[in-house]
């Protein structure tokens, strides 16, 4: 059975014959590397022309040689540009700074980094203070949960946590975990919950531990993450559907216009330079903060049912800020 020599290696095994300064030909380099002679000729073409290897043939000493002498060929082809956004895409990874994931993709940067030969790098220059990522602010999460949870998913096994749930006391949970997410600066586990006989959605930060447990389980075929989360509007869902509209004052509309808030999303103008956000979602809980966050420059006006949950949850807010007289 011949030999697997995949073409890379044969390249750069030419690559270090050539540099040798040595004049290899193509039939020494077919035998030394037990392929045929056309194979190395194919090999120097591709060098010569994709790779604008500077690769020219000496009758004198009939053989190859490079006109370049410090030539070496790239051990990955990377263009400047790629090479910026893996600079760019390093500093995106601030965001998950405080995650064992950090660690692990700063590794992996650096070998990118350690692999390419001086040809392939760029000069950033001061580039690098031209470029800031403000990373969102990230829950914290105890030692070892995260990387239980990874395992387990990735395991396909069951584990028990003592959750924490807000305003309520620490309990018991078995889960077995079907997908991991990460929003807003924050993990989440998609899990069928055991206690509720139901999927749920928890946030690794209110865990306070987690055992794993010799149950293996499979996901069913029913379980579609995709469709689940489709209508979503942040990390949380439900079966049901509302179809809601929010009016957004002029002085607003235009940051509503230039982003994509959800993938159902439908603007209509009105002539005022005010517009009207529809968007079908399958929970409410977000969209009420996110609708808050604006303040009197938004009002849900529909449905009907979300227009009042928002109404009394100003009248609480209000109820907090009413004047009262001053100490003495």
């Amino acid at each position: 059975m011949p030999k697997y020599k995949p073409q890379h290696s044969r390249l750069l095994f030419i690559d270090r014959e050539i540099a040798k300064g040595r004049y290899p030909n193509c039939s020494q380099l077919a035998g030394d590397y037990e392929v045929s002679a056309k194979t190395i000729q194919r090999d120097l073409d591709y060098m010569r022309y994709q790779l604008d290897a500077p690769i020219e043939y000496s009758a004198k000493h009939r053989g190859y040689y490079y006109t370049e002498p410090n030539y070496q060929l790239p051990a990955i082809s990377v263009k400047e540009s790629d090479l910026f956004a893996i600079y760019l895409a390093e500093k995106l990874l601030t965001q998950y700074e405080g995650t064992p994931l950090y660690d692990s993709l700063r590794s992996v940067f650096r070998k990118i980094e350690e692999s390419l030969p001086a040809k392939t790098t760029v000069d950033l220059g001061q580039d690098h203070a031209r470029f800031t990522v403000f990373p969102p602010s990230n829950t914290l999460i105890r030692p070892g949960i995260w990387e239980k949870v990874a395992e387990a998913i990735r395991l396909s096994r069951r584990i028990r946590v003592v959750y924490r749930t807000p305003g309520t006391e620490p309990a018991a949970r078995d889960l077995d975990p079907y997908h991991g997410v990460r929003f807003e600066g924050d993990w989440y586990v998609v899990a069928h919950c055991h206690r509720r006989n139901d999927i749920r959605t928890f946030s690794l930060a209110r865990m306070e531990s987690v055992e794993l447990l010799p149950t293996d389980f499979r996901i069913p075929t029913t379980f579609d993450f995709t469709r689940l989360s489709g209508s979503h509007f942040g990390v949380h869902w439900s079966d049901n559907e509302y179809q809601v509209k929010i009016h957004f004052n002029r002085e607003v509309a235009g940051y509503i216009r230039e982003r994509r808030w959800h993938p159902t999303q439908q603007i209509d103008e009105h002539p005022d330079g005010s517009v009207v956000l529809s968007l079908t979602v399958n929970h409410l809980l977000e969209l009420k903060r996110w609708v808050l966050s604006w303040g009197e420059m938004a009002e849900v006006i529909a449905p009907r049912s979300f227009a009042d949950e928002v109404k009394t949850t100003i009248d609480g807010m209000r109820g907090k800020y009413r004047s009262t007289p001053e100490s003495a």
